[in-house]
């Protein structure tokens, strides 16, 4: 008997999803709240996660977006992410990874469409690297590359953006795939020192790009629990509320596994 797809949200970025017999975890970040991380941009956690690494099944696949921000992966999310099965991530965040020593498993450096299958018992999924890109157009070199990521399980497409603005280059993921879920990183980040630039999705631009994806549902992720996470969550709903979005908007409950 075929297991049914189930997804946790777990917080931020942070989901756990079962495909089968296949566990993913996605941009792990278990730090309690509150924590502080000092740097040119400082960053604050304020809302624990709703799992802790002790209460995570083992895990087949880490999808990491990107190594370089603690909303992405911060101290416990590593100790989670060296015990994974296999981790899918940037070229460069696999290289750093790797001289860190600590990952027992396989991890892969993706470039963008570059495809990989990862199985476990019956269940296989297959991979794909997507664009993304954290910021505006010039800032790449702050930033550092991201990637987000289609998994293919069963006849249907979940799309995971990663942490990105919307442009040009997204527009491709829709007509490459018929995207069942998109689960899109939101929260309209902005920080002090860089102005009225964002540098990920306001519930505006996340529903601009649904319309392009053509995504049947779409869950908000990465909108609260960080204080750079600046615009208020019920922007999301008043986005989605449009004519032509009505029905496609879901919001996970933080901590409950929930069919897929």
């Amino acid at each position: 008997m075929t297991r049914p797809a189930t997804v946790t949200y777990v917080g931020t970025a942070t989901v756990l999803l079962r495909l089968g017999d296949l566990t993913v975890l996605t941009d792990p970040a278990f730090d309690p709240a509150p924590a502080d991380y000092p740097g040119a941009r400082p960053l604050r956690r304020t809302a624990d996660p709703a799992l802790t690494p002790d209460e995570l099944p083992p895990l087949d696949l880490v999808l990491l977006s990107h190594d370089q921000h603690v909303d992405n992966l911060d101290h416990a999310g590593r100790e989670v992410l060296a015990r994974a099965a296999t981790v899918l991530t940037t070229p460069e965040a696999a290289e750093r990874l790797r001289a860190d020593g600590r990952a027992t498993g396989r991890v892969e450096g993706l470039a963008r469409w570059e495809t990989r299958r990862v199985t476990a018992s019956a269940t296989t999924v297959t991979v794909t690297a997507t664009p993304a890109r954290h910021g505006p157009e010039g800032t790449e070199h702050v930033t550092g590359p991201v990637t987000g990521f289609v998994v293919e399980h069963d006849g249907r497409a979940l799309y995971f953006s990663g942490d990105t603005v919307r442009h040009d280059a997204l527009a491709e993921i829709g007509t490459r795939f018929s995207l069942d879920t998109a689960f899109l990183h939101l929260g309209d980040a902005h920080f002090p020192t860089t102005g009225d630039r964002a540098f990920s999705l306001s519930a505006h631009e996340g529903a601009a790009l649904a319309r392009t994806l053509g995504a049947r549902t779409v869950v908000p992720l990465h909108f609260d629990s960080w204080d750079h996470l600046s615009e208020d969550p019920a922007r999301i709903d008043e986005a989605f509320s449009a004519p032509d979005l009505v029905g496609r908007l879901r919001r996970l409950r933080p901590g409950a596994a929930e069919t897929l």
